[in-house]
């Protein structure tokens, strides 16, 4: 279920691969077509293409037994590995749009030992689709020289969106049905995907694939590019529609047609994956000498009734699933809060650069959950978060599900309350300094900032209210951060047994609350 996690680009690329790159149909390519394009590029034949044709394309797949993949020229990939993948560089001019006809150019991914089943993909220009044929000649292969060997219809791994007139890029789709943004701040961090399957289920997670791409410049908005997708799987099918604005941060309007083939036990809208191994909270686990490690910091929630939630997020000792039962939610997501460098010390992979991702649901999603899956791990190599919105009703062969959604990927959620905001949470002895310190006792002190706290004085009689599913509270108070406009809020817990227990808890004064709602899962023996 823990899957590595690969990199775009990035400085940590060589320690992230993700799991089932290689478990999609190979898709016949079309025929060899016209002229090359303006770019470089071969191009195959124009066929008619929307997205009720791509609708329909999936809805027919769901109709039929699930084909898989045959690799072609399995041997050869994977000598490809990570070094010699690195030796293997698109040609930019060769971009699609390089001409400053479209957006943005788009690069094209080999493929390699992580990434064995080809995509196709296709240019989209007046309802007439072409598909942007593989030649070797779009490629520079330095020492992997043999991989210029593969025949041309061995087809490309996926592709990249690129700032004009730069060498980065902002958005890539590689491998699975996973696909990242560099967001606001420019920085690579935590993935989301076209759907989850089975995640955190004792049975093997489900991965299905794009297994195509069509792109074509935005009607309307000309820093966005449309990216339709076509998705299949063991269990399920599926269309998406994604229209990618850049601006200030980037924002990606989805709308997903999903047709499952078989009954699915878990279906995970809208999900995103992330790293999370310490922070302030579980020091006990700090094992590396920089003082912090992870991509997201918390679960952020704004219910359907309008509460803002914020749950830190957790490396337990064992898997945790935990729900967040909701009706009609406006939006959730994985957030970094903690934009400090000093608290990560890592001029390498810039953890306090890593983007934020706010899931905006644009229709009601009805009864459901907000699900998070906690995995255990003890190092950074590996994406151990997953969220995603759980439907209530059951999915069964031969269902149509719809959603549609914004994706944010922001330096911070893009709708904050208009109250304090958790900022920290530490976890430590209990009782008092210089007196005997009960055994059964753990301290809990919540830092808030923000809000209507800018406008208190220390002294103002904030109070903490807080209750636990389990176990006894006391010892609970609150005051201003000396030199600061910060809060912080202590209480003692005692809890008998090794369960986790859920703790609620935000600060009121004058009957009002003043902050959002920090709900914790505390695991007695892991402090």
């Amino acid at each position: 279920m823990m899957r590595p996690r690969t990199g775009i680009h990035s400085p940590i690329s060589r320690r992230r691969v993700l799991a089932g790159a290689g478990t999609l149909p190979l898709v016949a390519l079309a025929l060899r077509g016209a002229a090359a394009a303006a770019e470089g590029l071969d191009l195959g034949e124009a066929q008619p293409f929307d997205f009720d044709w791509l609708r329909d394309q999936a809805k027919q797949l769901a109709s039929k037994p699930y084909e898989p993949p045959v690799i072609r020229f399995a041997d050869v990939l994977e000598r490809i590995d990570y070094d010699a993948y690195q030796q293997i560089r698109f040609i930019p001019n060769h971009a699609l749009w390089a001409n400053d006809d479209g957006p943005f150019p788009i690069q094209f991914f080999h493929l390699g030992r992580f990434f064995k089943a080809p995509v196709q993909l296709h240019a989209v220009k007046d309802g007439q689709a072409r598909e942007i044929l593989y030649s070797p000649s779009l490629f520079s292969f330095g020492k992997a020289d043999f991989a210029a060997q593969l025949p041309e219809d061995i087809g490309f791994a996926g592709f990249r969106v690129m700032d004009t007139g730069s060498k980065t890029d902002w958005l890539a789709f590689l491998g699975a049905a996973y696909f990242r943004s560099s967001g606001q701040l420019d920085q690579y961090g935590l993935s989301t995907r076209g759907i989850a399957i089975d995640t955190g289920l004792p049975t093997p997670e489900e991965f299905p694939r794009f297994t195509g791409f069509w792109f074509e410049p935005s009607a309307t908005d000309p820093l966005a590019v449309v990216i339709y997708a076509l998705m299949d799987g063991p269990s399920i099918a599926g269309a998406y529609r994604m229209e990618c604005a850049k601006h200030d941060g980037v924002v990606m309007q989805i709308e997903a047609a999903l047709y499952a083939r078989s009954d699915i036990k878990r279906l995970g809208v809208a999900p995103l994956t992330s790293m999370f191994w310490y922070d302030e909270t579980n020091r006990r686990q700090a094992r590396d000498w920089r003082p912090e490690i992870h991509d997201s910091d918390g679960l952020a929630i704004l219910t359907g009734a309008g509460e803002h939630i914020w749950r830190p997020l957790n490396d337990p000792p064992q898997l945790q699933v935990s729900w967040f039962v909701d009706k009609d939610p406006k939006g959730f997501g994985l957030l970094q809060r903690d934009r400090n460098f000093e608290n990560y010390e890592d001029d390498g992979v810039f953890y306090d650069r890593r983007p934020s991702v706010w899931v905006e649901p644009l229709e009601g999603w009805g009864e459901g959950a907000v699900q998070l899956v906690e995995i255990p791990t003890d190092d950074e190599i590996s994406d151990n978060i997953v969220a995603y919105w759980l439907p209530k009703a059951p999915v069964k062969a031969g269902s149509e599900w719809n959603f549609k959604y914004r994706l944010h990927w922001l330096a911070d959620e893009p709708y904050p309350p208009n109250l304090a905001r958790v900022i920290a949470t530490r976890v430590g002895r209990g009782g008092i300094p210089g007196q005997p310190r009960p055994k059964d006792k753990k301290k809990i002190v919540i830092d808030f900032a923000g809000g209507p706290l800018e406008d208190l004085k220390k002294g103002d009689p904030v109070q903490l209210i807080v209750d636990a599913a389990r176990g006894t509270i006391d010892g609970d108070y609150t005051l201003q951060v000396v030199g600061t406009k910060h809060w912080r809020a202590f209480f003692d817990i005692a809890v008998d047994g090794d369960a986790p227990v859920d703790i609620r808890a935000f600060l009121r004064y004058n009957d009002r609350p003043l902050s959002e709602t920090w709900l914790f899962q505390f695991i007695p023996f892991d402090y």
